[in-house]
């Protein structure tokens, strides 16, 4: 009986020196927030707010002490003359209009440097989005274009290449002898296809390039399929591009100046 009755009372006991041990830890946590809520933040507001103030005061001061050495000017004249209140009235307006002057002064100061801000943030705002649109054009153009050479992809058909040979050949046909000649003594050429040609294709490549070429120029096949479809001419100091991915890559290059 003396276990069941102590067994509550110590559970009891553990509970509250948890809440008390959260109690505190809450407490230390509001105390670090605070303290850095009054370096970071609270500390520059109410500096500034104290400088205005000062300012203000400094201000207001002025205005007291002239308005007393006016008060004693117009005492000391009341005594010794009639009709002291027209340059007392005199006295206070100016010293009025003066304060009026100080004050317009400070609002148009304080709204000057509001409207600076206020186009300051307009135009960062408006980069910004600029910057946004230039960037999300430009991925919607790369994200087409993939999709694009994904698509004429499943079309690198035999009819295809046939087509893009007959563009290397015209191509070929179309660089003048000087530029030939320098692409066969050049040695070393490459016939690049996005696949890997067979039989009666490989040759008709082959004698193709070499009839448009003429002589008898030393080359090799090399398989590329980024090239998506087509035909090109490579060496060290030349290409030709006639494919797919080159006619991409020129939509692209395009969009992005037009952008």
């Amino acid at each position: 009986m003396r276990s069941c009755c102590s067994s509550p009372t110590r559970y009891w006991h553990e509970r509250m020196t948890l809440d008390w041990w959260g109690l505190g830890l809450q407490a230390i946590n509001v105390l670090i927030l605070v303290w850095l809520l009054s370096r970071v933040f609270w500390r520059p507001v109410a500096g500034a707010i104290t400088r205005r103030q000062e300012a203000a005061q400094a201000m207001l001061d002025e205005g007291k002490t002239a308005q007393a050495k006016a008060d004693a000017a117009l005492a000391e004249v009341t005594e010794a003359r009639a009709g002291i209140a027209a340059e007392r009235d005199a006295m206070l307006a100016e010293a009025k209009a003066a304060a009026d002057t100080v004050a317009k002064a400070v609002r148009k100061d304080a709204q000057t440097e509001a409207d600076t801000l206020l186009a300051a943030a307009r135009k960062a705002i408006d980069r910004d989005r600029t910057t946004a649109r230039k960037e999300n054009a430009a991925k919607a153009t790369e994200l087409s274009v993939e999709i694009a050479a994904r698509l004429l992809g499943q079309f690198n058909t035999p009819a295809v290449r046939a087509a893009f040979l007959a563009q290397l050949v015209e191509a070929i046909a179309g660089m003048s002898d000087s530029e030939r000649t320098a692409l066969i003594a050049s040695g070393d050429i490459e016939i690049v296809t996005a696949t890997d040609p067979e039989g009666a294709e490989r040759a008709e490549i082959e004698q193709a390039v070499k009839d448009a070429l003429g002589g008898a120029p030393r080359f090799r096949l090399v398989t590329d399929p980024d090239l998506i479809a087509g035909l090109e001419l490579r060496s060290a100091h030349f290409v030709l591009h006639n494919s797919w991915r080159a006619d991409l890559e020129n939509i692209l290059k395009e969009v992005e100046n037009a952008g």
